[in-house]
């Protein structure tokens, strides 16, 4: 038997490190040739690492959160025959969690009160934990006192979980950070009657859905915004900051922000003036499947120009989004409420909807902003113009 040493591969771009995000194994677990190793991340690409062999996991070289250069050892690997490794070091420590130190009393006394000792602090030599300290860490959580006689008593419940920020997580909170520190960021609400595009929405599917697939709205407010944009260019647009260059661009690259099971992710639907409603929707369904199974290229989660964010039926009444830096806008879709409305003096159920928006006041004025809504506003409220050139 010998040992095969799998490396951080070179992802390309220039990387020099990369971010372990997952491991998809551990020490002792078999594995076949192509099996998938661990997941790296480079900026918000997150790419498999595949098993070159067969055989038997024998040590991990880092732990979820860590940057690993590219080249150095990622895993190794027993297998049959020689391997790769007789004239390389020995394998690096595994990845396995430090055991606190403490006596086996001890530890019994914290299981006893329902406490992990991970999130106890050791006063002892060494650090190791002593009884007084989980007296300590049980009462910084102890609840509120009984209740007076004949009042309701319910089961105390103690303890803490420490989450770690790695990885994708980490990523989007230092992009949240990023922009809300360098853009004056405001909001503007508009409210918009969509009964009108609803019911072409769905003539259209009745019609075409067989043929050219189903319509959601979204694809229908994409191209009222990419219409929108021909007469505010200013509003698709990227701001740098260090050079102090606003660029506006010709091309619509629209950003999708696309919840996962990993945190959010931003498909880029490129020249999305250039697609009709069935073709964008296509795009938004292949994309964002992509992006949720972990498949989405680096290419195909960056270089927007705007940002539409939608939370579905969770849409709320208000939201404000934050915008996707160094993009200028952001436009939040608020879900799809029916209510009564007055229309020519009658009152009459309409289907109606907010659009809760963010932009840049260094690079879009209120005025500029509150008009830019207003025409995707027309579009909407009036779909015949959205198939007018």
């Amino acid at each position: 038997m010998g040992t095969h040493v799998i490396k951080v591969p070179d992802i390309g771009e220039g990387i020099a490190e990369v971010e372990l995000a997952a491991w998809n194994v551990k020490p002792g677990d078999v594995v076949i040739e192509d099996q998938p190793l661990a997941d790296v991340m480079t900026d918000k690409a997150t790419v498999e690492v595949p098993s070159p062999v067969a055989g038997t996991v024998l040590s991990l070289g880092g732990k979820p959160g860590q940057m690993i250069a590219v080249g150095a050892e990622l895993i190794r690997i027993e297998v049959a025959g020689e391997g790769n490794a007789r004239d390389l070091p020995a394998a690096v420590p595994s990845n396995a969690v430090d055991k606190p130190l403490a006596s086996p009393a001890v530890r019994q006394y914290a299981r006893d009160r329902d406490l992990e000792l991970q999130h106890v602090k050791g006063s002892g030599p060494g650090g190791r934990i002593l009884r007084e300290d989980i007296d300590a860490c049980a009462a910084r959580g102890r609840s509120r006192p009984a209740a007076p006689d004949g009042g309701a008593r319910y089961a105390e419940r103690q303890g803490e979980v420490a989450v770690p920020v790695i990885a994708l997580r980490r990523q989007i909170a230092q992009k949240m950070q990023e922009s809300k520190r360098h853009i004056p960021h405001f909001t503007y609400v508009e409210e918009i009657d969509v009964t009108e595009v609803e019911a072409l929405r769905a003539h259209l599917n009745i019609r075409y859905e067989n043929e050219r697939g189903h319509l959601t709205l979204l694809p229908l407010l994409m191209r009222a915004i990419v219409l929108a944009l021909r007469e505010f260019p200013q509003v698709n647009a990227r701001y740098d900051d260090e050079a102090d260059v606003v660029t506006r661009y010709a091309a619509v690259h629209l950003g999708i922000a696309t919840q996962t099971g990993r945190g959010l992710l931003v498909p880029v639907i490129r020249h999305a003036e250039a697609c009709d409603p069935w073709s964008s929707a296509a795009e938004v369904k292949r994309l964002t499947e992509a992006a949720r199974a972990g498949k989405a290229t680096r290419a195909e989660l960056t270089d927007s120009t705007i940002t539409i964010t939608s939370l579905g039926a969770l849409g709320g009444i208000v939201s404000t989004p934050v915008i996707n830096h160094p993009e200028v806008a952001i436009v939040g879709v608020n879900r799809v409420v029916e209510r009564p409305m007055i229309r020519d003096g009658m009152v009459v159920a309409r289907r109606m909807m907010n659009l809760s928006s963010s932009f840049d006041h260094r690079v879009v004025d209120g005025i500029e902003a509150a008009r830019f809504i207003q025409a995707v506003r027309g579009y909407l409220e009036f779909p015949a113009t959205l198939f007018v050139e």
